[in-house]
């Protein structure tokens, strides 16, 4: 900014953010085999919680658990934001200074693992886990996430346009009796955590094939809170690969 206020004389400012974006957003083969050392890490880190956890923890303990086992295998950085509450109330994403609450036996955790992986590429894992029973809501609601991350998946083709799938979502999200879409409930990644494109109504850049994308519709009401995330693959024949092999369930533990 300084340089364009000093009037540089024979200088021309160009906006290159769409030409570098595109650039960072397609992977190379070198960087698509990062990523999915990225993904098993953190399908490793997710396992690593559940045999770990225990009624009597803190939120912040489990966060910081899922973050020791991510750094023996090679992570640098990341978030890990999560949260419990009463089977009943809603578990939202909180960040470490709300994660201070003591799991008790029936509670319920929303966490999301998202840490980089050997040679610094970023993946996203969130999944649930109750110590007991899950409620019938938790359930209703997270099976509802589960159809819409792969109606999403679907419709990640390349060339496919985010503005078009991101309303087509709210669609589906709505016709659940789910409110429609306020956030960023998609989005590519890289060295960066979130890059272009961005599954909501604003993005111009189309779906290409090598592209790493993660989807994390949610369902949050006064009284419940579902949520999933995974990473996937975009391929040049129209395939999408999940990367991440843990399975799409609730734990009850």
């Amino acid at each position: 900014m300084r340089l364009v206020e000093a009037k540089v004389s024979n200088t021309k400012f160009v906006d290159a953010t769409d030409l570098i974006d595109q650039i960072k957003a397609v992977k190379s083969e070198e960087e698509i085999a990062i990523i999915r050392r990225a993904a098993a890490m953190q399908d490793s880190q997710w396992a690593k919680v559940l045999s770990t956890v225990r009624p009597g923890m803190r939120d912040s303990e489990i966060a910081a658990l899922a973050q020791y086992q991510g750094e023996l295998l090679g992570s640098e950085q990341g978030l890990f934001r999560c949260s419990s509450a009463p089977l009943g109330e809603p578990a939202t994403l909180r960040g470490r200074h709300f994660q201070g609450r003591i799991m008790k036996h029936g509670d319920y955790m929303t966490f999301l693992i998202e840490n980089n992986g050997p040679g610094g590429q970023y993946a996203e894992l969130a999944r649930s886990f109750v110590f007991g029973k899950a409620s019938q809501e938790l359930r209703d609601a997270f099976a509802i996430c589960v159809e819409a991350q792969m109606h999403t998946v679907k419709t990640l083709k390349p060339n496919a346009l985010p503005a078009e799938i991101c309303a087509d979502h709210n669609e589906l999200m709505t016709s659940r009796g789910a409110p429609p879409e306020l956030r960023l409930y998609g989005h590519s990644q890289g060295y960066d955590l979130v890059e272009r494109p961005l599954l909501r109504s604003d993005e111009s850049m189309p779906i290409a094939a090598n592209m790493n994308l993660a989807v994390h519709p949610y369902f949050f009401t006064p009284t419940n809170f579902a949520f999933v995330c995974d990473n996937f693959l975009i391929k040049g024949n129209g395939s999408v690969e999940r990367l991440h092999k843990t399975e799409q369930m609730i734990w009850e533990l």
